[in-house]
């Protein structure tokens, strides 16, 4: 398909632009704008790229809309040019189903209360209401971590939210806004959606600047029923392969304060090596001697990602 008069016209106008700035802002100001253009250009140039290498390794019969709605750079551009095949709700609800599991070892579930167009005071972007039913709702730890992951998933996924609100969740200082790209507002009107209607199916600073999402890089595959202790930002962590899931927890036993490496695994309940005392890997860690500290996971095409929470990083092992 042939480029149109305006699309090949478009780099003759953005050299003039980019003159024009020249002239009224001096030198400085025509570097500035040189160095946006030149990072926007190579933004996008990495979108194509990962198109390229999208559809060349796509197996057979694949439906390339899926794919690369379902990438998260090149879905964000679909997303920015109001060109993705799925709609704001649709990509929200798989960004929940995404963090589920870790909700689930909360023994808890999010539904969704509302999309609103605007956040306060006229913010630009939608600002996406939430609803937290199990141990999440009442505890405002476990409500805390838990929006700290919804966050990141939604970010991801959904970068034209603005905004996550959680009933409930009481915020101590102004939460800042996440990274969003503007697109059209989603297709339920007012606000108002019914959980029952949601399909089934890096770097976004998390409220109040209080996780910090980290890779874990050279992680070896886990059995289902394996454990090892993995350690995270000088943090260690225990990780737990449970059919289904991985969980991720403070490498700490709170009932002897000792380490819990190399503990048993028996079904879903973890035995700590040194007391012998017993959790339960799904529901949060919970025991005859308290309960572990869970960390929020998020796992998606064999990477790994954990939010260390700033007391998380400062109490160590």
């Amino acid at each position: 398909m042939a480029a149109t008069a305006k699309e090949r016209q478009a780099g003759e106008h953005i050299a003039a632009l980019l003159d024009d700035l020249g002239r009224s802002m001096g030198p400085a100001g025509r570097d500035l704008a040189d160095e946006l253009v030149h990072s926007i250009v190579e933004f996008y140039g990495s979108g194509l790229a990962r198109v390229v290498e999208l559809l060349r390794d796509a197996p057979e019969g694949t439906d390339p809309l899926t794919l690369l709605g379902g990438d998260e750079l090149v879905g964000g551009l679909l997303v920015l040019h109001d060109l993705h095949p799925e709609d704001t709700l649709t990509r929200v609800g798989r960004a929940l189903d995404e963090v589920r599991p870790y909700l689930g070892s909360h023994a808890g579930d999010v539904d969704i209360a509302g999309i609103d167009p605007e956040g306060e005071e006229g913010a630009d972007g939608l600002t996406l209401r939430l609803r937290l039913r199990g141990s999440c709702d009442g505890c405002p730890s476990s409500a805390q971590t838990v929006r700290w992951t919804i966050e990141e998933a939604v970010a991801r996924r959904v970068p034209e939210i603005s905004k996550v609100e959680v009933e409930g969740v009481t915020e101590e200082e102004p939460q800042p806004k996440l990274l969003h790209i503007m697109s059209r507002p989603p297709d339920a009107p007012g606000g108002d959606v019914p959980a029952g209607d949601v399909p089934a199916s890096d770097g976004i600073r998390s409220a109040g600047g209080a996780a910090e999402w980290q890779p874990l890089t050279g992680l070896r595959a886990l059995a289902d029923g394996e454990s090892t202790v993995y350690e995270s930002a000088g943090t260690p962590l225990l990780l737990i392969r449970l059919p289904g899931n991985l969980y991720a927890y403070r490498d700490h036993c709170p009932g002897c304060a000792g380490r819990l490496g190399g503990a048993t695994v028996d079904g879903e309940r973890l035995r700590c090596p040194s007391c012998a005392a017993q959790y339960d890997i799904r529901r949060a860690g919970q025991g005859e001697r308290g309960h572990l500290e869970p960390v929020p996971l998020l796992e998606e095409n064999g990477a790994v990602r954990v939010a260390l929470p700033g007391v998380l990083l400062a109490a160590g092992p």
